[in-house]
């Protein structure tokens, strides 16, 4: 479930999923049937519109977001992980770029469009059920994507994300901003932070704020919905 612009896309071709049911953040967590119901619903909207979702985001230009990873990672090549690689856009240009790049993807549409178009290995995992290896990567580049873990799930995913990362590896990451609320659009399931919150669950998984913008450049706040951010993984000295 990638790609910046994903919810301008998805209105165009899908506009009867844009009934919103939020819930507030003090609401109560999500038993394990419902767990799994997010990620299956939300999961069998992006597999039931998958040529359509191609079409809608294919030519956004996410360069800024790819370029800042790149930037804040500084080796070349890089072994990086596109999570949430969706049909494998940005996964192809990591590629090409001359990196390592591997996708993880819990929409098996997606997973198979992603592998075709890029060559590259994809993972077909759930976002609530990982297996990655241990300081495995140099950058994760989050497009998009973990606004769709549940709030009660999300300290957990961001703490196995910090943990595939190689000392000083960076994680990036854009999401639609909110006020923190948090439900149901239409077949979607998502979470709406604003800065404050976000800042205070990934610090709390270990990582360090590099800088963070808004999207798209160039506009007043009002009209940038999405927070980008990088954060660094630092690993104490052993005493």
């Amino acid at each position: 479930m990638p790609l910046l612009g994903m919810y301008t896309a998805v209105t165009t071709v899908c506009s009867h999923d844009m009934q919103k049911d939020m819930r507030t953040p003090q609401a109560s967590l999500l038993s394990t049937k419902e767990l799994a119901r997010t990620s299956a619903i939300t999961l069998n909207h992006y597999n039931q519109h998958a040529d359509s979702f191609w079409e809608g985001t294919k030519d956004h230009d996410v360069s800024q977001n790819r370029d800042a990873l790149l930037e804040y990672i500084g080796g070349n090549p890089s072994r990086i992980l596109d999570f949430g690689c969706g049909p494998g856009r940005d996964l192809k240009v990591f590629s090409d770029l001359g990196h390592q790049a591997i996708g993880l993807e819990g929409a098996e549409r997606f997973v198979e469009f992603a592998r075709q178009y890029s060559s590259c290995e994809v993972w077909h995992q759930d976002f609530l059920r990982l297996q990655m290896p241990a300081e495995y990567f140099d950058g994760i580049f989050a497009n998009a994507v973990l606004f769709h873990v549940p709030s009660q799930e999300l300290p957990r995913v961001l703490q196995e994300l910090w943990a595939t990362l190689k000392p000083s590896g960076v994680l990036f990451s854009s999401n639609p901003r909110g006020d923190n609320e948090e439900g149901w659009s239409g077949e979607r399931y998502g979470v709406y932070y604003d800065l404050e919150r976000w800042r205070e669950l990934v610090l709390a998984a270990g990582f360090v704020e590099i800088t963070h913008y808004y999207r798209p450049p160039g506009l007043p706040r009002a009209q940038q919905p999405w927070l980008a951010s990088l954060w660094r993984k630092i690993v104490a000295p052993a005493v």
